[in-house]
């Protein structure tokens, strides 16, 4: 049993309330409390040592790593996070100069977007350190984007480059929070994921909820520089394209919206974003499954991303 297939075996028969938006299965929980032109985000995430960052990484990287792992999900529902609780998972040789370092890390990145560190829990755990952060957030109902609503035709877009995170922007990436308010404010999309697991996996989560696939031009995918020194140097390591496609913890946008809008988007996104580049690299289509088209023709994709205990 894979990540995906136990969420959805311990969530399948949980109760909802009447305030209950979207449950399990989105970027974030969105609940309506009645609050007029506001929703509510919830989200919660873990990194552990040896799984999310290494013991010599640097702590403060991963106090960023911690809190951004969050933000990245309410900006994949263009939302605005506003407070954040903090449960530490501490071995008994815990250093707290390190853990006070790990709270700088966070603290930096939360005064960035204004969101206040209110609590959290501290408890003690056999062996490494883990870090579960959890965020509530906001956003104008009429905003809120959700991994469900791609339509036949959609445009699929992705921002910055992927692959190679290992290297190093799975420490020091920067959620999209902006980008996605930006994007909501101008333009109608349809629907939207942050990239966590590998394009291929987190693609899926368009596509499942109305049994939708996806053609991708392989001449399109955006390696970044890292994935494409990490082919040169060691042989055994993944071709670039893979590694864009699989590699995970990019922590960039990828959305639809209508065909007819590509071109306005593209044209308005260079001169509001000129640093991050932002590339068309497929479209959806009606028959489930995604394809991968190339000179030699289209075949089927069949790799996914990152799961836990695939």
């Amino acid at each position: 049993m894979n990540e995906f297939e136990l969420i959805d075996f311990l969530t399948s028969s949980l109760r909802m309330n009447s305030s209950t938006v979207t449950g399990p299965g989105d970027d974030c929980a969105v609940l309506d409390l009645d609050v007029p032109g506001s929703w509510l985000l919830l989200k919660t995430d873990t990194v552990v040592e040896g799984i999310h960052f290494l013991k010599d990484a640097d702590t403060e990287r991963v106090g960023h790593k911690a809190l951004g792992r969050c933000l990245s999900d309410i900006a994949a529902m263009a939302g605005t996070p506003v407070a954040a609780l903090i449960t530490l998972g501490l071995p008994e040789d815990f250093v707290p100069a390190r853990i006070k370092l790990l709270y700088t890390g966070i603290d930096a990145l939360a005064s960035r977007y204004d969101v206040a560190v209110v609590g959290g829990e501290t408890v003690r755990c056999a062996k490494q350190l883990f870090v579960s952060v959890s965020v509530l957030g906001k956003v104008d109902p009429a905003k809120c984007i959700k991994r469900s609503g791609a339509l036949p035709g959609d445009a699929i877009f992705v921002t910055g480059e992927l692959g190679g995170s290992i290297n190093g922007k799975h420490l020091d990436f920067e959620p999209r929070l902006t980008e996605a308010q930006w994007l909501t404010a101008n333009f109608r999309i349809h629907s939207m994921i942050d990239l966590s697991d590998g394009l291929a996996g987190d693609l899926r989560h368009l596509l499942r909820p109305d049994n939708l696939g996806a053609e991708l031009m392989d001449d399109a995918i955006p390696i970044s520089a890292a994935a494409r020194a990490a082919a040169r140097s060691n042989p055994n390591a993944r071709p670039p394209l893979q590694a864009a496609l699989t590699d995970g913890e990019d922590f960039e946008l990828l959305f639809t919206l209508a065909p007819e809008d590509a071109v306005a988007l593209s044209d308005s996104w260079k001169k509001r974003f000129p640093k991050l580049p932002l590339h068309i690299i497929g479209r959806i289509i009606n028959k489930p499954g995604i394809k991968m088209r190339s000179r030699r023709g289209v075949k089927d994709y069949n790799e996914k991303g990152y799961t836990h205990f695939a």
